[in-house]
């Protein structure tokens, strides 16, 4: 089973740069996990949001898990992403006044599918508590600790767990291990490979590090699969900005 398929996908951003993807094919198998390889400013970031719903291309289509996201409506798309995506920001997006805990269960607050399954076997608060301490943050004694008085690597857990949380189809990284050192970097890769498999997801990482490789079932590089237009794109529609 496809769980990623994008088709003559176009973008290009309104600036005076003129920065513009294109991207004919490019697809991920159920369960597989795919490492994205490219310079900084390449577009990685970008074409992780247009996969994710939170850009809409130009042209061409976004299929994920058998649906076109591109024909959705913006509110349809963000309803999608919270169901069959888990998503690792690479600034990790955790509201800062909330607790570990709580950030991790507002990823089911608008998918209640995705609710479903994480409390299949409990209630969602435990379900939490085990990714957290999964992921190396003690449910005991951090689950209740706000999120801006966490250090980067434990932000960087708790935002892995809530993108685990309720089994998404499809987990997303975008250069998540990028402000760790390696030893913190191969702990967690580890960790959240493992959960990834657990969880029956496909992964979708990006990174500029080529030395993560050996994690991963494929390795892709961002320039064998795009055609990158370096000067003005007048002709080419700029896509849709999704909030």
């Amino acid at each position: 089973m496809t769980v990623v398929s994008v088709k003559d996908v176009e973008f290009a951003w309104r600036r005076s740069d003129g920065f513009a993807l294109d991207i004919p094919d490019f697809t991920i198998a159920d369960g597989e996990k795919v490492l994205l390889i490219g310079p900084s400013g390449s577009g990685k970031s970008t074409f992780l949001s247009l996969i994710s719903g939170i850009l809409a291309p130009a042209k061409g289509s976004v299929v994920i898990k058998g649906t076109d996201i591109t024909k959705l409506s913006g509110a349809r798309r963000d309803r999608f992403r919270a169901a069959e995506l888990g998503i690792i920001f690479q600034m990790f997006n955790l509201l800062p006044y909330l607790s570990c805990l709580d950030n991790v269960v507002l990823a089911l607050a608008f998918a209640p599918e995705r609710k479903r399954r994480a409390t299949a076997a409990g209630s969602e608060r435990d379900e939490a508590r085990r990714l957290l301490g999964r992921l190396g943050i003690d449910p005991q004694t951090l689950a209740e600790k706000v999120a801006a008085e966490m250090s980067v690597g434990q932000q960087q857990r708790v935002a892995a767990a809530r993108a685990l949380i309720g089994r998404p189809g499809l987990v997303i990284a975008d250069e998540p291990t990028s402000s760790l050192d390696r030893d913190a970097q191969d702990d967690f890769l580890e960790l959240l490979v493992e959960e990834v498999a657990g969880a029956g997801a496909a992964l979708l990482m990006v990174s500029h590090d080529v030395s993560l490789a050996n994690r991963f079932d494929r390795v892709v590089r961002l320039q064998d699969i795009m055609r990158r237009i370096d000067g003005p794109a007048a002709a080419m529609p700029a896509g849709e900005r999704v909030a």
